[in-house]
């Protein structure tokens, strides 16, 4: 991950992640200021500074998560529901269902104790 981050953040000190024209990519209708940049990339418009970057990368990923447990979750009844009463395929039905519902829990609860850890106890600022 800080491989990903280091290469990233190079790209940006040479301008080679830069929008075609030289400009910023605009931001929910508005081009963004040297204060607060955002460049063009494959995956759309991201932040170029780290409290910018962290601020957007987390509320993605555990979209992301959060995504991925419901379409799990569907699948699981889904199987629960076509198992004809077949014990074995409503186990595994229902052993789907329980691991998406921990894997959320698990993605919320690191949510909620990685900004226990940066926000209140060593108190990175920037980052709220």
């Amino acid at each position: 991950m800080s491989t990903v981050i280091l290469v990233f953040l190079a790209l940006v000190k040479v301008g080679g992640v830069w929008a075609a024209d030289g400009k910023f990519c605009e931001v929910a209708g508005h081009e963004s200021t040297s204060t607060d940049p955002w460049i063009n990339t494959a995956i759309g418009c991201i932040p170029a500074s780290i409290n910018g970057f962290v601020k957007w990368l987390l509320p993605t990923l555990f979209g992301i998560a959060g995504g991925i447990a419901f379409l799990l979750m569907i699948y699981g009844f889904i199987l629960m529901a076509t198992s004809g009463g077949d014990p074995k395929k409503f186990q595994g039905a229902k052993e789907t269902v329980t691991s998406a519902i921990t894997g959320l829990l698990f993605s919320i609860f690191s949510l909620f104790i990685a900004r226990l850890i940066i926000l209140d106890i060593l108190k990175i600022p920037g980052l709220n």
